[in-house]
């Protein structure tokens, strides 16, 4: 139903990731016939998503049940949308954004879950992005393959991928602009204010994930290539042992710096810094006495920023993630019971 570029309808169930069943097609498949029965839309332009456990059979029962009901909410009830596809999430996750195209206001949205298996590309996540613009489904599939390797597959909980995964744009054009071209000024502002979306959605998962208590956002700057400055900042914002450090604000910059040399990228070793809050902890390669109340301060705070600098280009690379928590192992020791 992704081939042709066309859709007009999502249809999700959350508490069932609808995988490694039997008849998980059939159910699928049964989906799209019920929007199409219930709406008229063509079953083969509705996109199915599922979220939840792996391995339990799902019913197609309470969906059947549930769409005359769906169909007549149809309107402006994205944050009860939001609020629905949540499973171990602890809040909602959606974003807006209004700009202006040819003179007309256009507007984009999304709407996203995932707070555990997080680990893109693109792990236990689903993202809804929607929007006006009069735009054709080559060009908006270049600006998300453009934007989702800077937002999406930025973000780590724990390391783990799971077997259910999707972020969907899709536009109606009712905003009747100009067509958007691709390498025209239009596309760059369309495809800055996706970006705007993605990474707000994208930072609003690894802040809720499981069990977290802070937003980890490492930027790597100064590098010779902008996928080495990203892959070393996942290194970092992934690394099990920073993440224990955030969570006890214990301002570790070994293990920090540890990850910058496993990210399997070339790094000029004499010449490192790296920041906490933009307070400095190595310079040149060399640790630096720092002031532990202003230290104390800065890693009491809900989001932690890391800084790494290269000296070694002028590429700049962010990922985000969360500390990692007792609670962690709590939510996920009992997740299936």
């Amino acid at each position: 139903h992704l081939k042709d570029g066309y859709a007009q309808a999502i249809l999700v169930n959350s508490g069932n990731a609808n995988t490694c069943n039997a008849n998980g097609i059939e159910i699928a498949e049964q989906m799209c016939e019920l929007t199409q029965k219930f709406t008229g839309i063509n079953k083969k332009d509705v996109i199915v998503a599922s979220t939840g456990v792996i391995g339990q059979p799902l019913s197609i029962e309470p969906i059947a049940d549930g769409m005359d009901a769906l169909v007549k909410g149809l309107g402006d009830n994205s944050d009860d949308a939001a609020q629905a596809i949540m499973t171990t999430d602890t809040v909602k996750k959606e974003i807006a954004v209004e700009f202006e195209i040819d003179g007309k206001k256009c507007v984009i949205g999304g709407i996203a879950k995932g707070s555990g298996m997080i680990h893109p590309n693109m792990a236990t996540m689903l993202g809804f992005v929607t929007c006006d613009a009069n735009i054709s489904s080559d060009t908006l599939q270049l600006a998300l393959s453009q934007n989702v390797e800077k937002t999406f597959n930025q973000i780590t909980v724990d390391g783990d991928t799971s077997t259910n995964d999707m972020v969907l744009v899709m536009s109606n054009g009712c905003t009747l602009n100009e067509e958007i071209l691709p390498d025209t000024p239009e596309f760059d502002k369309f495809s800055k204010m996706l970006n705007f979306v993605m990474q707000e959605l994208a930072k609003k998962i690894a802040k809720d994930g499981e069990g977290a208590n802070k937003l980890i956002q490492v930027d790597v700057v100064n590098a010779p290539n902008a996928l080495d400055a990203r892959m070393m900042a996942k290194s970092v914002v992934g690394s099990s042992l920073v993440k224990t450090a955030i969570f006890g604000e214990d301002p570790n910059w070994g293990r920090i710096l540890a990850a910058v040399g496993y990210a399997g990228v070339d790094v000029p070793v004499d010449n490192v810094d790296i920041m906490l809050g933009g307070l400095p902890v190595m310079l040149a390669s060399s640790p630096v006495s720092f002031d532990d109340e202003e230290m104390k301060d800065i890693m009491h705070d809900d989001e932690v920023t890391i800084t790494v600098d290269l000296h070694a280009g002028h590429e700049k690379g962010t990922a985000w993630g969360c500390d990692l928590s007792y609670d962690y192992v709590k939510i996920n020791a009992l997740y299936h019971t």
